[in-house]
């Protein structure tokens, strides 16, 4: 195959998306995995349909599972030689889940200011991973110290915001930066905040999310 499944990452918080069907964490947890590698077939054809037209792949809803129509927030990350390649999201839901993978594949490969745009040569390396995402849960914190109590290590990913500065970590980044301290930290840093900065008005979201492999 062209591809390679990987071995073992937004808008504004707080507005409520518009299209009907939504996903619930209960439903999440009862995914279906038969749907898996479907959708990885869907972000590797959009991927195909980059270097082809310049376009990702059109996507009619109606020819997918309920479950695929749900209206979810995904990211798509791109590995090549176990380096991230590109790696393009939303935190919050606004597209059915077939069209948000779709799309988001696209923008990991040609639309991240990181990276150059994905050449054909590298598809035959490229390891692709999708994260599906819960809805954004608010963290109330005091402190630090009190963000760091409260995490779940490997379990969720966290957004942090203080007025124009904002980032966010996918679950996944658990893998290199094991301690919540740090973790914290290097969120800080990737959101433009010193390292050791706290204010009363930074805001703080948690989720988690589903991996596909």
């Amino acid at each position: 195959m062209p591809w390679r499944r990987r071995s073992r990452p937004p808008s504004r918080p707080g507005s409520s998306p518009g299209p009907a069907k939504r996903e619930t964490e209960s439903r999440q947890e009862n995914w279906d995995e038969s749907f898996d590698p479907l959708l990885l077939e869907i972000a590797h054809g959009s991927i195909e349909s980059g270097l082809r037209h310049k376009r990702p792949l059109a996507v009619d809803c109606s020819e997918f599972a309920a479950e695929l129509q749900l209206v979810r927030a995904t990211f798509a990350s791109l590995h090549l030689e176990g380096q991230l390649r590109g790696c393009i999201g939303t935190l919050e839901a606004d597209l059915p889940l077939v069209v948000s993978v779709a799309e988001n594949a696209f923008k990991a490969a040609f639309d991240d200011p990181r990276f150059p745009p994905l050449e054909r040569h590298e598809l035959t390396g490229i390891e692709i991973d999708i994260s599906i995402l819960t809805p954004l849960e608010a963290v109330e914190i005091h402190s630090e110290e009190d963000l760091v109590a409260k995490l779940r290590p490997g379990i969720d990913g966290l957004l942090l915001r203080d007025g124009s500065s904002q980032g966010t970590f996918l679950p996944a980044v658990w893998d290199g930066l094991p301690e919540p301290r740090q973790f914290v930290r290097e969120l800080k840093r990737k959101a433009g905040l010193p390292l050791d900065y706290w204010s009363s008005t930074l805001e703080v979201w948690r989720y988690t999310t589903r991996s596909i492999p």
